[in-house]
């Protein structure tokens, strides 16, 4: 139980901050924003309404994550899949959203000390994304609180193939191919990640049940936290409710828990 709270904090947000540990916050939470075309559809709107709306969802949640002290947040915004596969007119949209955003929230950003990186194949953008988003993250550079990570035209796949590539090319430009080994390390030290820890906790809104080809390598041992609440609709209330459901889990990596170690102590508790 906390006594302090940090400021910032709305009424809701703090009852369920009270009831966190601080101690055991995630370290790093990665967040899949699901459902803003279902948001739109449901009020007979067009789907950018949803995209849009999905905005203030952003802010509310960054600037929450921020307040409390998590270190890392990431935020699937882009998918490689949404950059194929959706109509021009859309992706066109969701690009000017993107340079609009950013244009606007970096005083934000740094009112809230938090620092702007992308992971993704940010090459394939338009140039004038591209422009932006340098410009975003230069302006953020010097900040020293959380590290707040856009993945934008982002695909795992595609991420472990990047990897891939860049350990053979480093082996062939330093000896050749034949003493190549390549094991975990290795292979996380060439992720868009590489830089940060392995998300703890991953949440996904709209009550779907997939990881949509998101952090796949690093998600391996992540809490799984899924919430029904459309995207537009989640607010920094709902993160804090997330990491409420995250800390009642015991995370064991592939170990057991006490009781499991040591099933002679609970049959004695049981027979007590």
């Amino acid at each position: 139980m906390q006594d302090k709270v940090p400021s910032g904090l709305d009424r809701k947000e703090t009852e369920v901050y009270r009831r966190l540990d601080r101690g055991r916050l995630p370290k790093h939470i990665a967040i899949i924003m699901d459902g803003n075309g279902r948001w739109a559809k449901r009020r007979h709107l067009p789907r950018v309404a949803g995209h849009r709306a999905g905005v203030a969802a952003v802010r509310s949640t960054v600037e929450t994550a921020a307040r409390i002290g998590i270190p890392a947040l990431t935020l699937y915004a882009f998918s490689e899949e949404n950059w194929k596969k959706r109509p021009a007119s859309e992706v066109g949209f969701l690009m000017g959203l993107l340079s609009r955003y950013l244009k606007a929230e970096v005083p934000t950003l740094n009112k809230n000390n938090i620092r702007l990186e992308y992971i993704g194949r940010q090459h394939e953008l338009p140039a004038e994304v591209q422009q932006r988003m340098d410009w975003a993250r230069d302006a953020t550079a010097r900040n020293s609180g959380m590290v707040l990570t856009l993945a934008l035209n982002y695909s795992s796949r595609s991420e472990l193939v990047d990897a891939f590539r860049a350990i053979v090319n480093a082996a062939a430009q330093n000896g050749g191919l034949d003493h190549l080994q390549i094991d975990e390390d290795t292979v996380g030290r060439h992720l868009y990640t590489r830089h940060l820890p392995d998300p703890d906790l991953v949440v996904r809104t709209s009550g779907e049940m997939r990881l949509s080809n998101f952090l796949l390598w690093q998600l391996a041992y992540a809490e799984i936290y899924v919430t029904p609440t459309l995207w537009p609709d989640f607010r920094g209330v709902h993160l804090l409710e997330g990491i409420a459901e995250y800390q009642k889990r015991e995370r064991r990596y592939g170990g057991l828990n006490h009781s499991d170690a040591h099933p002679e102590h609970s049959a004695l508790a049981t027979k007590s």
